[in-house]
């Protein structure tokens, strides 16, 4: 049987870290939000007598990951495998387009994209496989779940959906062809003091209720905020360039994304959106518009944006990303 996925990427519209754990790892309290740029993964699998897993990387970013067991699609087939105790011959094929080390969760998307389709074949609950997506990576139970916008905490793995009504802003990002490891981020990191924590929370309280009730993009911008970018942007210029020329074109919306390095804004409408690319696209960065992946939960509760980021990509910034 074969399967086809599109593995969306995500931002995070909010990301406090609020405590450190014994284990080395930090508890944040995030809003996740699933966007329309991606990847495209295909699974054929069949049961057989023996394991053979293949991977077959394609897209612009392919080149640049290896194709064998220490990919994290490949390890997420692996998990499934024993954890239903099965043997299989599972042959994959990953088209891959989101950037590495760019806070988007690209390969946690990928690995889920992996979980699901072999549920799908395998005619196994998805709900029994968090567990295995947590041990696999912090953002990947994110994408175990089909809705757009996720509040989570602990390491990220503990989430709670969070319903979207109405119309959704567009999103702008701009990557600054820059990789910034995880691990150094959160190494340069001071832990806030807990009245600033607790502040912070309720904005993300308040974001959460604005999303929920279809509140105006003017009433969102206030509330979005990102702990991890005093550990990235004064460190790494190609950010702080990015992130500056963005908030020079009268958007207050504007965050990078997890730990870096993409930058985002939000804007109104497609055209804002189409205006803004232009601004401040130039040969050291990769902008593009697109939309939040709406679920059809979302979609039954209000209407999608005009445009589909996947059709908007090539068509605007002219690029393969």
């Amino acid at each position: 049987m074969k399967i086809t996925r599109f593995c969306p990427a995500k931002v995070n519209l909010f990301l406090e870290v609020t405590g450190k754990l014994p284990n080395g790892y930090h508890e944040l309290a995030t809003l996740f939000a699933k966007i329309n740029i991606g990847d495209t993964l295909t699974v054929e699998a069949e049961p057989a007598e023996k394991t053979e897993i293949s991977l077959t990387l394609t897209g612009p970013v392919g080149s640049l990951l290896r194709a064998d067991e220490s990919n994290l699609v490949w390890r997420a087939a692996q998990a499934f495998l024993t954890h239903y105790h099965l043997n299989a011959k599972i042959k994959m094929t990953l088209d891959k387009h989101t950037p590495t080390g760019a806070g988007l969760g690209g390969g946690s998307s990928d690995a889920a994209g992996v979980l699901l389709a072999l549920c799908e074949i395998f005619k196994k609950d998805k709900n029994e496989l968090l567990g295995i997506a947590a041990k696999l990576g912090a953002d990947v139970p994110l994408f175990m779940y089909e809705d757009t916008f996720l509040k989570g905490e602990g390491i990220g793995e503990k989430l709670t959906p969070v319903p979207a009504a109405g119309r959704l802003p567009f999103l702008v990002l701009a990557y600054p062809n820059t990789v910034v490891p995880t691990k150094g981020v959160f190494a340069r990191l001071k832990l806030p003091q807990k009245e600033e924590v607790l502040t912070n929370i309720s904005k993300l309280d308040k974001l959460i209720t604005y999303i929920r009730c279809a509140s105006p993009l003017t009433l969102w911008k206030d509330c979005l905020f990102n702990r991890l970018e005093e550990c990235v942007v004064p460190f790494t210029n190609s950010v702080r360039n990015v992130l500056l020329d963005l908030r020079k074109t009268n958007t207050d919306a504007v965050l990078m994304s997890g730990s870096g390095s993409t930058v985002f804004a939000l804007v109104e409408t497609e055209k804002d959106a189409k205006n803004l690319v232009s601004k401040i696209q130039n040969k050291e960065r990769i902008v593009f518009f697109t939309t939040f992946h709406r679920s059809l939960k979302d979609e039954n509760n209000g209407s999608q944006n005009t445009s589909d980021g996947r059709g908007s990509l090539k068509s605007v910034c002219k690029c393969n990303f």
